[in-house]
């Protein structure tokens, strides 16, 4: 039974809706790595190529990012939740449809629903938690806890998939998901608020195809031209049809008057920067899993279990930074804890881009914690640097740009990194395979992948064997030394341009204007009493004792005696003239701004000569006045 104390506006209901959110965020996460460690798997079972795998861990990216931000805004229109339980349905159908695919078409297709579903589920946890937490103390910290799950996610994918692996089948991966998005989904129907933007901005269909084929078209020339060769009219079609269909996408929402990707977010320097840091993060550690799962079993010949527990630091060290990093960069500053993450990312991959085929687990771990660190610095303060740069009203878009960013990371991460160790692995292989007469379709599993490779040379008897998969696994290592060194230079210099462009801490709000545009001594009496027109008071006749000047009542050269009268309530007695000896009597423009007739006596600088004695001028307000007339 929900109780008031933990309902979904109470301090322990926020609490216990972070907690429901950071549980489907981990299954997102996870699947972005799960699947890494049963690429052996599934090469064994499916007779996958190193380009099928490539695409069967990018199709997921290409469909989570192409729809993130569509997704995040129809959050924003109908309301978060109801889009985030959506995306918990969907994603648990195509889990249940990966799990027990065929063929490497079927799983990729399942990996496109999957994707759909996290696009629905990732954009919506994010904004309706910084609409839940709404201080920049509370809001920090479940970043940090929100940035802490999605890495912690990321990094225990690995350990989770071995371990299942050692006991079923590799759609065990998959399978898994689906009891924890349905109870999930069940505890997210009470516990999680709605929260949608009362202005929502209309879908954007035509940037929304522009941006999948776009991003879609890159990624099929960078996977391909290993096999094709980047001169191949293909990958050149492919290139250039992306580059036009991005530039297409730009143009469109620079004239949209509600774009899908507002363009003018990137004009802030603290936004683009930071989604630049968070797209390099995703790029060195979803290239780094990719690699390092194939080359600890394929090369070490460790277990599924083993590889996963091999990759176990780089959860632990994110898991005791990430909190830690938002509320760290707060006190010191973004840039100075972002920087030092990234170039921790960088030195953890130059040291890996040197291990030879001899070198064991241990001479890898050290550097898993380098990145792993790096990682858990670097991602709290960009995500916090994004959401709050961006208008509250807009934390469906600017989650989404955010979630973009890493998926766009990620798949080119896979993408980029994936495509240099096959083409270094195939300049070799192909080199030694050119002495030998082998069959087409022999040679063509020799050149598709190290496991294929491997399976090759386990029927041939003999030394012949063996020397293919030494041959196989120094080609592969060789490859893999320089798609790490790649990632290295790319973060190292990413690094720099942060250093030069984040800044190292987030705007001062703009101050209220005190004072009206006219004069800035101007004074202006309360709203719930405006100056009221005051009447011409009567010029009564010259007498010996008395002056008169114009504008302003009769004074007399004796001064009168103070009157200890309690003063009626009537409206003319609590109207106050101040005395006009020695002031310089002045008209301005002041009188028509402040609202007083033509005839009001003002002072020399502007100042309206008298006050309404209401309540509201006693007190503070009263203090005010006098301290600015003197």
């Amino acid at each position: 039974m929900m109780t008031p104390h933990t309902g979904p506006g109470s301090p322990r209901g926020r609490w216990a809706a972070l907690a429901i959110l950071c549980v489907t965020l981990l299954l997102v996460s996870l699947d972005l790595t799960i699947l890494n460690v049963a690429l052996p798997s599934i090469v064994t079972d499916l007779h996958a190529t190193s380009s099928q795998l490539q695409w069967i861990v990018d199709a997921y990216a290409v469909a989570f990012a192409g729809l993130l931000l569509t997704l995040g805004a129809l959050g924003d229109r109908i309301g978060r939740k109801w889009v985030f339980l959506a995306g918990l349905a969907v994603f648990a159908a195509g889990s249940a449809f990966s799990a027990f695919s065929d063929s490497v078409g079927w799983l990729t297709s399942g990996r496109v629903v999957m994707g759909v579903g996290a696009a629905a589920l990732m954009p919506c946890t994010l904004s309706i938690l910084t609409n839940i937490f709404s201080t920049d103390r509370d809001r920090g910290r479940a970043i940090g806890i929100w940035s802490a799950t999605a890495g912690l996610g990321v990094a225990i994918g690995p350990i989770l998939g071995g371990f299942l692996l050692a006991r079923y089948w590799w759609g065990s991966v998959f399978l898994i998901n689906v009891p924890i998005a349905a109870l999930g989904g069940l505890a997210a129907i009470f516990l999680v608020p709605n929260s949608r933007n009362a202005r929502a901005k209309r879908l954007d269909p035509v940037g929304m195809l522009l941006s999948i084929l776009g991003f879609g078209l890159l990624l099929w020339a960078i996977i391909e031209a290993p096999s094709r060769t980047w001169t191949a009219p293909p990958v050149l079609g492919a290139l250039a049809a992306s580059a036009a269909l991005i530039t297409g996408f730009i143009i469109w929402e620079h004239h949209r008057t509600d774009p899908m990707l507002p363009v003018s977010f990137f004009r802030s320097r603290r936004y683009s920067a930071a989604i630049a840091s968070l797209a390099l993060v995703l790029f060195a550690l979803m290239g780094l899993l990719f690699l390092m799962t194939q080359y600890l079993q394929f090369v070490l010949g460790l277990s599924a279990f083993q590889a996963g527990l091999a990759v176990a630091p780089v959860a632990l060290v994110l898991l005791a930074t990430a909190p830690f990093s938002a509320v760290l960069a707060h006190k010191i500053g973004t840039k100075s804890v972002v920087v030092p993450g990234l170039l921790l990312i960088a030195a953890g991959l130059g040291f890996l881009s040197q291990t030879t085929v001899g070198d064991g687990l241990r001479w890898c771990l050290p550097f898993f914690l380098l990145i792993g660190c790096g990682v858990g610095l670097a991602m709290a303060p960009s995500t916090d640097s994004v959401m709050g740069s961006v208008p509250k009203d807009e934390a469906g878009v600017g989650s989404a740009t955010s979630d973009t960013s890493l998926q766009v990371g990620g798949a080119l991460g896979v993408a980029v990194l994936g495509t240099a160790l096959n083409l270094q692995y195939q300049h070799l292989m192909s080199a030694l395979l050119g002495h030998h007469a082998l069959p087409p379709a022999i040679h063509d599993i020799i050149l598709g992948s190290l496991g294929g490779a491997l399976q090759v040379a386990a029927r041939i008897p003999g030394p012949t064997g063996t020397a293919l998969a030494d041959a196989a696994r120094r080609s592969f290592v060789s490859g893999m030394d320089l798609a790490l060194l790649i990632a290295c230079i790319i973060v190292a210099a990413a690094a720099g341009v942060v250093l030069l462009a984040l800044p190292q801490r987030p705007p001062p709000p703009p101050t209220p204007r005190q004072h009206s545009a006219g004069s800035p001594h101007t004074v202006t009496p309360p709203a719930a009493h405006p100056p009221l027109p005051v009447p011409r008071p009567p010029t009564p006749s010259s007498s010996p004792g008395t002056r008169t000047s114009p504008d302003c009542r009769p004074r007399h050269t004796a001064k009168p005696a103070k009157s200890h009268s309690r003063p009626s309530n009537s409206r003319n007695q609590r109207m106050k003239w101040a005395r006009c000896d020695d002031v310089r009597l002045a008209r301005t423009d002041t009188d028509e701004i402040n609202g007083s007739s033509p005839s009001t006596p003002t002072l020399g600088r502007g100042r309206p000569c008298w006050r309404e004695r209401s309540p509201e001028w006693r007190g503070p307000a009263r203090v005010r006045h006098r301290q600015k007339r003197r």
